[in-house]
């Protein structure tokens, strides 16, 4: 059975920035902007808050995990923050990827694995937004001892080390996601597939993306009127059926391209195009380019050009 979760993970190609070991006394407060890029974090011993975005604060307790599939300003603090303008001395090095936060003369209450990742896939960000938004994980020890190896992993010059750490993150990402609660969880595919309903028109889409699916059919896989499979769906993921259709189905063409799997007419029939050039129009609209040209030009930095 075609796993949904699995291949949106697989085709972000994971790799590891870096991660690091923190021991913090607090108080303390620490900010940064990132980007967009991945980032997770996991709570060994004491607490911490943490505001990512301008959402509301979240409360991490020791066993908790965060992972944030595109983080632009990360705010975190002891559950004791500074007072208001008190500034936090930037963290110290200790070494071997270790960092300490706070007043040198206060015992350690916190320690975390924190790190980022980077999503290789030129097409990351519309695979992004399949995720939630943020993914709040408490008491599953499994995803600490993940973290723990991609960090060794990280600091040691084993052979096969980039293939290792690609295979770990892509582990610890489904874990992660996998662990949310489904109906807490943020509009994205993770809470669309843990309704069992929707699970099964998610399925049917990715296991058969060639079919010339309407919105009459997906609501008949999911034993759901036309009208109840619409709103359900569009409010559990995020976006209407077939948008989120066709967001797979470029998906899968831009990797079919990358990867020169065909030519253009031969991508169009395998993503449920029945011509080349109608696939082409819905392409370039997409994309910003036309598949030639992105095929072209794809290959060419793959290959160092």
């Amino acid at each position: 059975m075609i796993d949904p979760l699995a291949e949106v993970v697989t085709l972000l190609q994971p790799s590891a920035r870096f991660s690091k070991l923190v021991h913090s006394a607090s108080p303390w407060r620490i900010s940064r902007s990132d980007a967009g890029q991945p980032f997770y974090c996991a709570i060994l011993e004491g607490g911490c808050r943490i505001t990512i975005d301008g959402h509301a604060p979240l409360e991490l307790l020791s066993g908790d995990f965060v992972l944030i599939p595109a983080a632009y300003g990360v705010a975190i603090s002891s559950l004791e923050a500074p007072p208001p303008g008190v500034e936090t001395s930037d963290p110290v090095a200790l070494g071997n990827g270790e960092y300490r936060i706070g007043a040198p003369d206060r015992p350690i209450d916190t320690r975390m694995m924190a790190g980022h990742c980077r999503f290789g896939s030129p097409d990351a960000s519309l695979l992004v937004s399949l995720l939630p938004q943020i993914v709040h994980v408490r008491g599953e020890h499994r995803l600490a001892t993940l973290v723990q190896l991609v960090r060794e992993e990280s600091h040691e010059q084993r052979p096969a080390r980039e293939v290792v750490l690609s295979r770990l993150l892509e582990v610890l990402l489904i874990e992660a996601l996998r662990s949310t609660a489904g109906t807490n969880a943020s509009p994205g595919l993770v809470r669309g597939l843990a309704d069992s309903r929707l699970a099964a028109a998610i399925r049917g889409m990715h296991e058969r993306p060639t079919h010339a699916w309407t919105v009459a059919e997906l609501a008949k896989e999911a034993a759901l009127s036309r009208s109840t499979f619409f709103e359900r769906f569009s409010r559990a993921v995020g976006v209407a059926p077939m948008e989120y259709l066709l967001a797979w189905r470029m998906a899968l063409a831009k990797d079919l391209l990358r990867r020169n799997e065909g030519r253009v007419a031969e991508v169009a029939q395998r993503v449920g195009y029945s011509s080349a050039s109608t696939f082409s129009v819905a392409f370039t609209r997409h994309v910003g380019r036309p598949p030639a040209q992105y095929a072209r030009e794809e290959q060419a930095v793959a290959n160092g050009a």
